[in-house]
């Protein structure tokens, strides 16, 4: 995708970029960007930098729309400014130009729109935190602490897998949407109360709920203890009878964080 053609010596590219970037953002305040002191970023400098020097756009446009919907920028904000860069870069220009998204060339605005929407929807997915039901965070949720515990288990040269765990808790039975659901409820409640010190307990799926907990000694006696208040709690109730089989099973964790989120699909 080179729809801007825009060659120059590498010795005067840098002035070129500098000379692109003031026009762009000139273009894109009088167009009515709303946000001058936000209009910089990173991946300003990118775009202009694949402009000036007539290199493939698809990356850069991506990471520009990405950038604006962090950011908080609309998509027809995003799109008039990506008008304003079209029209300063299409031709030598000494003054204003007018920023029409109309003709910009489709493939660039599907690029741009597209890393734009990809980010809308994570965070809109990432808004959501906790299952409305049993009140246990979201799968979501439960892929970002891993990241975390990742993060620092590389930060201090060790194995995510020797400090950290994985439990998983499963209600066994037949399919019995009703049952399944307030047994699902009742194990939560159990999990959050034996599993009360900082510890991330989310649910995967409609009868499987997971406790990304810290190992320490004292770990199978908690997880023999929630077993025993679980399977209590069931049997006080007629009505979930037939569900009351519950597996408890500690997960190692996998190497790397991608493959962690491959093993919460997996569960």
């Amino acid at each position: 995708m080179r729809e801007w053609p825009l060659k120059c010596d590498a010795t005067i590219a840098q002035g070129r970029q500098r000379a692109l970037r003031s026009r762009w953002r000139t273009a894109s305040l009088a167009a009515g960007w709303p946000f001058p002191s936000d209009w910089a970023s990173d991946a300003v400098d990118v775009v202009c930098a694949a402009v000036v020097s007539d290199e493939d756009l698809v990356d850069p446009l991506t990471d520009l729309g990405a950038a604006r919907a962090e950011a908080g920028v609309g998509l027809a904000g995003t799109l008039q400014d990506l008008a304003a860069l079209h029209a300063v870069a299409t031709g030598d220009h000494d003054g204003l130009v007018s920023a029409d998204p109309d003709v910009v060339p489709t493939a660039l605005v599907r690029t741009t729109a597209l890393g734009w929407a990809e980010v809308i929807a994570r965070l809109s997915v990432g808004r959501e935190v906790e299952d409305p039901l049993t009140g246990l965070t979201t799968v979501g949720y439960l892929r970002t602490r891993l990241h975390e515990v990742y993060r620092e288990a590389r930060a201090e040269g060790r194995s995510a897998s020797e400090d950290h765990a994985l439990i998983t808790v499963s209600l066994d039975g037949p399919a019995d949407t009703y049952s399944r659901m307030i047994g699902m409820v009742l194990i939560a409640d159990v999990l959050r109360t034996a599993f009360d010190a900082g510890e991330t307990v989310s649910l995967l799926r409609p009868a499987t709920a997971a406790v990304l907990t810290k190992r320490t000694p004292q770990l199978s006696a908690r997880c023999l203890h929630a077993r025993c208040m679980i399977e209590h709690r069931l049997a006080a109730d007629p009505s979930l009878q037939v569900c009351r089989e519950v597996r408890i099973r500690e997960k190692p964790l996998p190497a790397d964080h991608e493959a962690a989120c491959d093993l919460l699909t997996s569960l």
